[in-house]
């Protein structure tokens, strides 16, 4: 039994950050960073059973030309995707009334949709890229056990030894591919990627203000770094706990985001909901034809 200091249920029956209980979960589940964005694609929906909201934790189930979905804002980072991930899992996997992990599994369908800066010159802005392979440079799936189970070792030690990482006393990244069963199905309209999780906005992803960098010429490196016919397209901030987190779950996963930066060029977009909005009514069409 899972003691209650370890899964937190408020004493409405749903789980401590999320406020969803376990009966208003979809197997589709959309995640967003945003709050707001919630709203957003609530305006695509056909119907509603529940909604709420708890911090920047916002959600309804509903669903979308027949499909019952879940739509969850994460807020920003791959700490709050631990909580995120972790949570919808328990509501799926975990008997809320005897504490006890069910004994068949429910695999999730998780689909992240977000924005990203662009780090390849041929990305254009308005751009969706599919995160294929998310690199991890925020370390969360290193405290949990077996993550070389996940973890793609031989892009790890080629990155390395490309990027002089050791060298500047950063720690390691981890590689995470996406669900193939996704990467396949929203392929048709997307940029392939290999996507970086950053733990942070400015110093981790190469932009400096006031501070300087423990790897100046990060940028360059990461841009001319290929592996494996795969080269590094975009920054964000979440994809690969996701990714990691399951992956050991078994779930279903993957991330796709809007272009609204493009760092090789020095260019950016701030008027880009119309792009997001594209994005994200196509993935909603592309979800429903899920097998």
């Amino acid at each position: 039994m899972i003691p209650k200091s370890e899964l937190l249920i408020n004493s409405d029956g749903s789980v401590f950050h999320l406020h969803i209980k376990p009966e208003h979960l979809a197997d589709i589940v959309l995640l967003v960073g945003d709050p707001d964005r919630v709203t957003m694609i609530g305006t695509y929906f056909d119907s509603f059973e529940d909604e709420g909201q708890s911090r920047e934790f916002r959600h309804f189930t509903g669903t979308y030309k027949g499909r019952r979905m879940t739509c969850v804002s994460h807020g920003i980072g791959c700490d709050n995707i631990d909580i995120v991930a972790t949570e919808l899992d328990a509501l799926a996997n975990i008997d809320f009334a005897t504490r006890e992990v069910k004994p068949q599994h429910r695999r999730l369908t998780l689909m992240r949709m977000g924005t990203c800066g662009a780090i390849q010159p041929d990305i254009p802005l308005g751009g969706a890229i599919l995160s294929h392979v998310s690199i991890g440079f925020d370390c969360l799936m290193r405290w949990y056990a077996e993550v070389d189970k996940i973890n793609l070792k031989d892009y790890e030690e080629d990155f390395v030894r490309h990027m002089g990482w050791d060298a500047a006393g950063l720690p390691r990244p981890y590689f995470v591919k996406a669900s193939q069963k996704l990467i396949d199905l929203m392929s048709g309209w997307t940029v392939p990627g290999m996507t970086i999780s950053a733990p942070g906005f400015y110093g981790p992803q190469g932009r400096v203000l006031r501070l300087g960098l423990a790897m100046p010429d990060m940028l360059e490196k990461l841009e001319s770094w290929r592996y494996d016919g795969r080269r590094i397209t975009n920054f964000e901030m979440e994809s690969s706990a996701l990714a990691g987190l399951a992956a050991q779950l078994g779930h279903d996963a993957i991330t796709v985001c809007c272009a609204i930066a493009n760092r090789y060029a020095g260019d950016s977009n701030t008027d880009y909901k119309p792009y997001v909005s594209r994005m994200i009514e196509t993935a909603l069409d592309t979800l429903v034809q899920l097998d």
